[in-house]
């Protein structure tokens, strides 16, 4: 496989032209722009030293194993750019790691979440600072979780080809196609950051970002304690030794999932494992009647998992959880959360905002049903401009009326 750097004197303009010459290059195996080397990656690394910002993008196959296989790494500074090979012989990534951990340069992803888990995996530590545009798309109005080639329609008034999306990324060579659809993710993610980063300082929205982005910035999020592995699991009712039950087995499959690096469902899936904690089979035999059990009565499975839950019966019962049960919550007036629901509505169309951004339906209700519910409406500047209105419209202090086809507030 032989692939050719990129040209580190071409100026952007010219990058981006060619790029957008290419939407249907021809399936070759050779293609430019990609770093196969420890030399030139800390070649482009001095290149990238520095800048302002960096938008990244990654590329990464999941469907066989726990952790994210790693395939390539797009950046781009606004000016130069280039795919990295990670899956190259003979790279060293550290000169790459080193420059994304740089507090100095702002890290621009789109819907980053999957791909913070990977560097964090990858660097031992989270490319800081960050800007996620999906984020700063749901400020400015763009729509709840906003895709990343609806963004570029409504900011760049460009068309992407996605036509490789559900390409084997870890299949070597890689083609000028798919070269070609990875690069064009961060060369329009590049342009767009100093828009949105514009339009959000204009309207006064920087801030705005603050708290959708703490759950992003925390290494926690990225990490499933085995103790914890429970909670991912649905349970509606269950008695306290089955809840228990349950608890280790989620406890040993996820264990089992990252000792072994697989994916959980390839280990136990979910209803199986609801299904042993509730029969609790005693012996071997009693294997063959649990739902999807790998191999039956006969599986590798059966001896570690017996064992377990022996291991749990035999524990104190000063252990046992408390049930789960789901009891019946109370309900808000249906008319009350019709109003609010209309108020939200109204609020972030005036506002150019993402109503999930503002208050989701269950916390709605939430406000609905309590003045001091602990929800992010009540908070902040999402308090601002709907909490204060969502309470005095609660409690008649404000209306509501139909004026054509807009709503109009009222002060009684």
């Amino acid at each position: 496989m032989h692939y050719i750097t990129m040209d580190p004197n071409r100026p952007y303009v010219d990058l981006m032209a060619r790029s957008r010459r290419r939407a249907a290059p021809a399936d070759t195996e050779q293609s430019a722009d990609v770093i196969t080397t420890t030399a030139d990656l800390d070649a482009l690394v001095e290149q990238l030293t520095g800048a302002e910002f960096l938008a990244v993008d990654t590329e990464f196959m999941r469907e066989q194993t726990y952790y994210s296989q790693l395939c390539l790494v797009q950046i781009s500074d606004g000016t130069h750019h280039a795919a990295i090979d990670p899956l190259a012989p003979d790279i060293d990534l550290g000169g790459l790691w080193t420059l994304l951990a740089d507090p100095q340069s702002t890290k621009v992803f789109h819907a980053a979440h999957q791909d913070l888990e990977i560097f964090l995996k990858e660097m031992g530590t989270l490319p800081l600072p960050l800007f996620d545009t999906q984020i700063a798309g749901m400020v400015l109005g763009h729509g709840d979780q906003v895709g990343y080639d609806r963004l570029v329609r409504a900011v760049l008034r460009h068309d992407i080809d996605k036509s490789s999306r559900f390409t084997d990324w870890s299949r070597r060579p890689l083609s000028a196609r798919q070269i070609s659809y990875a690069l064009d993710d961060v060369i329009y993610l590049a342009e767009m950051y100093p828009k949105l980063r514009t339009e959000l300082e204009s309207k006064g929205r920087a801030g705005w970002l603050d708290d959708e982005n703490a759950r992003l910035v925390d290494p926690a999020t990225y990490h499933t304690a085995p103790e914890d592995a429970w909670k991912r699991i649905k349970v509606r009712n269950m008695k306290a030794p089955a809840l228990r039950r349950m608890m280790h087995l989620a406890s040993w499959r996820e264990s089992e999932a990252q000792k072994r690096n697989l994916p959980r469902n390839r280990i136990l899936r979910d209803e199986t494992i609801l299904d042993l904690a509730g029969s609790n089979p005693l012996n071997t035999d009693e294997f063959g009647k649990i739902r999807n059990f790998p191999g039956g009565a006969n599986g590798k499975l059966v001896t570690p998992v017996l064992a377990l839950l022996r291991e749990v019966e035999a524990m104190p019962d000063g252990t046992l959880p408390e049930p789960k049960a789901e009891g019946r919550t109370p309900k808000p007036p249906a008319a009350v959360m019709e109003l609010l629901r209309v108020l939200l509505k109204h609020i972030t169309d005036k506002e150019g905002i993402a109503p999930r951004l503002v208050a989701s339906a269950d916390e709605l209700e939430a406000l609905a049903l309590d003045d001091d519910a602990p929800v992010r409406a009540q908070t902040g500047w999402r308090h601002e401009i709907f909490g204060a209105a969502a309470l005095r419209l609660k409690h008649g202090r404000i209306a509501l009326a139909a004026d054509g086809r807009r709503i109009r507030v009222i002060e009684l």
